[in-house]
């Protein structure tokens, strides 16, 4: 498969504003592409050269390495490529820019080497494999040998394709085409349908692997992705829950007999054991193992099985009282670069709450209470490592008790799980069999909120050219979009203001990307990439913003008054942002409470 024909596809998708058209595109693209070449396409698309889970190193290649490539393979001079690359402030239309306007006779020495090389034209499987040698290249000598790579490339590439080899190679595509649309032409283009897409999901939830998931529907078709099943050493995408703050709600959801566990303020994990090798993912299918190798000792010691699959919650506990911390706590042992001196300074505890795989049987399609009995007979309790705090309840009075006693035992709240016999493992969905009750919703915005970063707006004043603030969204999982719900400009700290610039760069694209929502128009867009916390005064009603646009009143979208920056939520990708119904139920909420304090302050 030639890697033109993915360039173009590419090229396309970067000028469309249209998700179904960027949809038709995909099946266009996937069409053309050999069963045996499409994970690698698969991959590109996504920016990357295998899932993030395999602990691989990244593609990214800093700027400067990529202009010292750029000027062996085009015999310009370095400088005059930083200039270049100052004004267009993108390394990819830099390298399109040089190819198309460099002549055979001003590439000097290399000439009759590019004339050569451009009579064969690049393929995918060429430019995946070179790739991946790049980022595979380590120890001495390994800068020269990457730099060589990425020149050989650009060397061959038309001006179209250097545009995008140099994109990928600084890990800066730049389109962030959502996995749901990907899953959505792989439908269409392999069984006919967009109905088959369920299937499809089902298989990348057990799998978290996009490119392996196609490949083996296009080879094997639906018989081939139903047979997939969990396996230790591959993360399962997570279950997510709904959020509400009413106790007999709550109850009345779950169909009134419900199992509650404490929500721990930790970190969630994904422990994957098979005989004496354990592995730890994060919520966003990271390999963390290395930054919890306690935990990796209390997973061998207490993990009875030979091969499982369990959930939990790492948390932060003071060594002296076995207390539980605040997340921000846990946060130092990604910082530290002595991890064995961070194991001794913030120690942790595990707190199991699922089971989804145990010596070969698949627990996914089982209900809670099956997998919560099987979590129970496979592990051995320690005070570091074991099950976490749950009762079962029916009503709603025992419910608030629970809750208040995690609130004061250090959780952030309870989660409240069905138990009916449908209260499978939603792998990589948000429902109703699992709810989350943290604290109550008043007239003011005491619960924060994760918002995507869909644009930016450059500051006045002392901050004039430089980013000062974030126009940010929610997450539609039914649209698949991201809905604008405000601006947020206070709550950073200088040290945040002067970094905004450099984290926002890597993300900044032309228009509106297709996926996003918008009638505020900031002075850059972004891919939505990026997730912040946010807490404001409380939720009101908005002409301008889109975010359940007249799911309360015609015409309105949601909006905070007086939001305010908390902190950057690296640890969750934007589908796992608050969703737009999320904050309908959080307004009505706030609504009902302030219509009923009101009500109590003029009766007699």
């Amino acid at each position: 498969m030639l890697f033109e024909v993915l360039v173009k596809a590419l090229d396309s998708a970067e000028r469309t504003t249209s998700r179904t058209q960027l949809t038709s595109i995909l099946v266009d693209l996937f069409k053309k592409s050999e069963p045996d070449v499409i994970d690698k396409v698969i991959y590109l698309l996504q920016g990357r050269l295998w899932p993030d889970w395999a602990g691989l190193p990244e593609l990214g290649v800093g700027v400067k390495l990529l202009i010292k490539a750029m000027s062996k393979a085009l015999s310009v001079r370095e400088s005059d490529i930083e200039a270049l690359y100052v004004k267009l402030g993108d390394s990819g239309k830099v390298a399109e820019y040089l190819k198309s306007t460099r002549s055979t006779q001003a590439l000097g020495g290399l000439s009759k080497f590019i004339q050569k090389a451009e009579v064969t034209k690049l393929t995918v499987v060429e430019v995946y494999d070179t790739l991946a040698k790049v980022a595979l290249a380590v120890g001495e000598g390994s800068r020269d040998i990457k730099i060589n790579l990425i020149a050989s490339l650009i060397s061959k590439a038309t001006p179209l394709e250097a545009k995008y080899i140099a994109r990928l190679v600084e890990g800066r595509l730049r389109l962030g085409i959502g996995d749901a649309t990907i899953m959505d032409a792989l439908s269409i283009t392999f069984t006919g349908s967009s109905l088959n897409r369920q299937i499809v999901e089902y298989a990348y939830n057990v799998r978290a692997d996009l490119g392996n998931v196609a490949k083996i529907l296009a080879t094997k078709g639906l018989d081939g992705l139903r047979g997939i099943a969990p396996t230790p050493g591959i993360p399962i995408r997570p279950m997510l829950a709904e959020r509400l703050s009413d106790p007999q709600e709550i109850l009345d959801k779950t169909g009134g007999l419900a199992l509650v566990e404490y929500k721990y303020d930790g970190e969630r994990a994904q422990i994957h054991k098979a005989g004496d090798k354990v592995l730890i993912f994060s919520r966003r299918l990271e390999n963390i193992t290395h930054q919890y190798p306690d935990v990796v000792e209390l997973a061998r010691e207490s993990i009875k099985a030979n091969e499982a699959i369990v959930e939990g919650e790492i948390v932060c506990i003071d060594p002296e009282t076995g207390t539980m911390r605040p997340f921000q706590e846990l946060m130092h042992r990604k910082r530290k670069h002595d991890i064995h001196e961070a194991v001794k300074e913030y120690p942790v505890a595990v707190y199991l709450f699922d089971a989804l795989y145990v010596d070969g049987v698949n627990l996914i399609g089982e209900p809670i209470k099956t997998r919560r009995e099987v979590l129970a007979k496979t592990i051995a309790e320690n005070e570091r490592f074991r099950l976490s705090e749950a009762i079962t309840v029916t009503s709603a009075s025992d419910l608030e008790k629970f809750f208040l006693k995690a609130v004061e035992d250090g959780a952030e709240g309870v989660m409240v799980k069905a138990m009916h016999a449908q209260s499978i493992y939603q792998a990589g969905a948000r429902g109703w069999l699992w709810i989350k009750y943290k604290r109550d919703y008043k007239s003011e915005m005491i619960d924060t909120v994760d918002l995507v970063v869909v644009g930016a707006f450059k500051g006045r004043g002392r901050r004039g050219g430089k980013i000062g603030a974030l126009l940010v969204a929610a997450y539609d999982p039914d649209s698949d979009t991201f809905q604008t719900v405000c601006k947020v400009g206070s709550g950073f700290t200088d040290e945040d203001l002067s970094k905004l610039d450099e984290l926002i760069s890597p993300y900044v694209i032309e228009h509106k990307h297709p996926r996003v929502v918008s009638e505020v128009e900031p002075d850059v867009w972004t891919v939505p990439a990026l997730v912040i916390e946010v807490l404001g005064a409380e939720l009101t009603l908005s002409p301008q913003h889109t975010c359940c646009r007249g799911a309360v009143k015609k015409g309105a979208g949601i909006s905070i008054r007086f939001p305010r920056f908390i902190r950057w939520r690296d640890d969750k990708g934007p589908e796992d942002a608050t969703t737009t119904k999320e904050l309908v139920e959080m307004y009505l909420k706030q609504l009902k409470k302030v219509t009923e304090e009101t009500v109590e302050k003029v009766e007699p």
